[in-house]
């Protein structure tokens, strides 16, 4: 089975790493282009090409341990799918191991967020995205990709970044004073600590890859124009980490591109620099 990382093999083990990773080959709900079910193969994959060092936090990050459970897929419904995560997300809490979900379309989400609620109760998501995804129903389900951050609201506080796209009956439901649209963040970076005074001790951070502008990750079911960049986001990440107790957090919506694996690459690399703050900080 295809771990995360061409790390050692000593590095990986279940009962002494400290980073639990939980591949969801999952794509039911989505609703445009198809494949981020092939996302989390293609992310592991593109994983063994990664340099072990990672000089911004002077570590190397793979030595805390990195266990990656096999992929999950093959659910008979997008509830089963939720309940299933959920599941397997608060054992992953009970081994005190830092949960790193890899998707799928972004209902896996709702899963592990409902896990970490009842596990912190003044839990706060930071969610980065192209799309609000507060729709109460969509396509007769409430776990459809598009009502993830509606469910996640329920049981928690969140903090909207990157945000793009919505309907209208999403947008006349925001939480204003909690969303960072794209285009009143994207030349800056002075927005962030105003990010981090909304979010509460204990976070959650749920990315979903279109909030990154197509010009630097093409390969989503979803993309939309107007997006984040690398080293802005990873400044807000930074900043979050530092200050916060961050949970938990999952990469979602990947759809990868046969012709290129760049934005696979970008993914796995991700993935690696949020390990690297959790710890090294």
């Amino acid at each position: 089975m295809l771990k995360f990382g061409d790390f050692p093999s000593s590095y990986k083990k279940m009962a002494t790493s400290k980073v639990a990773i939980l591949p969801i080959a999952y794509d039911e709900t989505s609703t445009w282009k198809k494949g981020a079910d092939k996302g989390p193969l293609a992310i592991l994959e593109a994983s063994q090409a990664l340099e072990w060092f990672d000089r911004e936090t002077s570590s190397e990050p793979y030595k805390i341990g990195i266990h990656t459970y096999p992929i999950q897929k093959d659910f008979i419904s997008p509830k089963s799918m939720v309940n299933y995560i959920k599941n397997k997300t608060k054992k992953i809490i009970d081994k005190q191991q830092f949960y790193i979900g890899i998707g799928g379309e972004h209902s896996v989400s709702i899963g592990a967020i409902y896990a970490f609620a009842e596990e912190y109760k003044d839990l706060s998501v930071l969610q980065i995205d192209a799309h609000a995804d507060l729709r109460d129903k969509y396509l007769g389900s409430k776990y459809n990709h598009a009502c993830v951050m509606r469910r996640a609201r329920e049981v928690a506080d969140i903090v909207q970044v990157g945000i793009r796209s919505f309907d209208k009956c999403e947008y006349d439901t925001m939480d204003k004073n909690k969303v960072f649209f794209a285009e009143d963040i994207y030349n800056s970076i002075s927005w962030i600590p105003k990010v981090i005074d909304k979010l509460s001790d204990n976070v959650f951070i749920t990315i979903d890859l279109d909030g990154f502008d197509p010009s630097i990750l093409p390969a989503t079911g979803t993309p939309e124009p107007g997006g984040l960049m690398w080293y802005q986001t990873l400044q807000l990440l930074k900043e979050v980490f530092a200050k916060k107790n961050v949970v938990g957090c999952d990469v979602v919506e990947l759809c990868p591109n046969e012709y290129s694996a760049s934005s696979d690459f970008f993914a796995a690399k991700l993935i690696y620099k949020m390990i690297g703050y959790k710890y090294f900080l």
